[in-house]
């Protein structure tokens, strides 16, 4: 076919959209929590073990984490949209493998390490 690219092209699927697809097996939303980008995730307990049926991106979030870090921030390291973040990190909350702080309210807003947070996270964009 002539200026047509044929489903045997290699440039018919964009893999910036497949691959969080994949990760997130369609899901774009998590189950519990709304972890916006300032959210902090901090993983807890013990790491799991290797027949806990976790994807690779779920183990190198955990192993991120074991520090507080931001959607934002986690998205950055992990080269993947906070939307998929969002839904891995629900994963992991459901399995109560991560706490989540979720944004203070306005009143709180004052607070300079929420802002240093949200402007590392943004740097590491």
């Amino acid at each position: 076919m002539t200026g047509i690219d044929s489903p045997t092209d290699e440039h018919w699927v964009d893999p910036e959209i497949v691959r969080p697809y994949v990760v997130t097996r369609g899901r774009t939303q998590p189950m519990h929590g709304r972890f916006d980008l300032i959210s902090m995730a901090l993983a807890v307990g013990a790491p799991p073990g290797p027949d806990a049926g976790l994807d690779p991106e779920h183990l190198r979030i955990l192993k991120l984490c074991r520090e507080p870090k931001s959607v934002a921030e986690i998205a950055a390291h992990l080269d993947l949209p906070a939307g998929t973040i969002r839904v891995l990190l629900g994963d992991l909350f459901d399995r109560e493998l991560v706490s989540a702080q979720e944004p203070q309210s306005e009143v709180d807003m004052r607070d300079m390490k929420m802002y240093r947070a949200v402007l590392d996270g943004l740097r590491s964009l």
